[in-house]
């Protein structure tokens, strides 16, 4: 659903899935200063939104996905995952439960495949679920007063979308949200990941999965992975040689020497760092390892460590 916001002066739109939405407004450098500087917001329309309604809801959610949601504290933001009975991520979706619902938003063109799987599963509980992408729109803003791992997220009525970029503006473009996105080591479901995926080779142990609480599907290996640490894959951060004006495309390979050892996900430009991108590398590729993808040199920061269960990003 194309952003009305795209007629905004300077506006350019992105590309892709994210075609629908402003990639710049004129200076993604400036851009990403705003946003670090708390100002501005960033129009994250093009997301689906879904919504689960009921009085069984919370308890029904907290059955089927890896997040603790019996007891989530109204307007808290959190994440959710439903995984494949081996524990593959198969939906990621982030949202709040403001006493009569829980609102959420996932990749664009997710939300149809999420909104059947969960009807499918509704059997005798008291929960409708709906896709009201058309209704509301999704926005980030920096200065946010929400709580929770995924606060900044916010929900606007859709046809309001205008007025809210007037009283919340200066509006930032996808690019700039990529790039702090990015450098923060937060992955996007499909982009940043693939089938194989588990929750422990992505970063989120925390932010998305609780280990505290009842079965869900595919816990199994998500439990064994984490007491047992060194999962298959991590997620890292590749700072790129910025020497060459390019970025790699999405799933491209990543070398160690001539072997291939993963593969590239998102990518930006970051206004301090340079060029940088998420990829998913084999467990026991040396941290210290340069690695190589599309013939650019790519020096890694660890995102999930290789060596334990805890995968939290390091404090510097």
């Amino acid at each position: 659903m194309r952003s009305p916001l795209l007629d905004l002066s300077g506006a350019v739109a992105a590309d892709g899935i994210d075609r629908d939405v402003a990639a710049h407004y004129g200076s993604f450098n400036g851009e990403q200063r705003t946003l670090v500087g708390g100002d501005g917001f960033v129009d994250l329309s093009h997301r689906d939104v879904i919504r689960v309604s009921g009085p069984d809801r919370l308890t029904w959610l907290h059955s089927l996905t890896t997040q603790h949601l019996e007891s989530l504290a109204p307007k808290t933001w959190t994440g959710v995952l439903i995984l494949s009975p081996q524990g593959h991520v198969e939906h990621a979706f982030f949202g709040y439960d403001d006493g009569e619902a829980f609102t959420a938003h996932t990749e664009p063109g997710a939300g149809a495949a999420l909104v059947d799987f969960l009807d499918r599963m509704r059997f005798m509980m008291r929960v409708e679920v709906a896709d009201v992408t058309d209704e509301l729109a999704v926005t980030w803003r920096p200065g946010s007063t929400a709580s929770g791992p995924y606060a900044g997220y916010e929900l606007v009525p859709r046809d309001q979308l205008t007025t809210y970029a007037e009283a919340a503006g200066p509006a930032c473009g996808l690019w700039a949200f990529e790039a702090l996105r990015i450098a923060r080591g937060e992955p996007r479901l499909g982009l940043d990941t693939d089938h194989r995926t588990i929750p422990n080779e992505a970063g989120w142990i925390g932010p998305a999965v609780h280990l505290d609480k009842g079965c869900y599907r595919g816990q199994e290996t998500v439990a064994r992975v984490h007491t047992l640490g060194r999962p298959p894959r991590r997620l890292t951060l590749l700072h790129l040689d910025g020497s060459e004006n390019r970025l790699p495309a999405v799933g491209a390979e990543l070398r160690d020497g001539e072997k291939v050892v993963g593969f590239v996900g998102t990518s930006a430009r970051h206004f301090e760092l340079g060029p940088i991108a998420l990829a998913m590398v084999k467990r026991n590729v040396s941290l210290d390892a340069t690695l190589t993808v599309d013939g650019m040199p790519a020096a890694q920061e660890v995102v999930v460590d290789p060596e334990v269960g805890l995968h939290v990003r390091p404090l510097r």
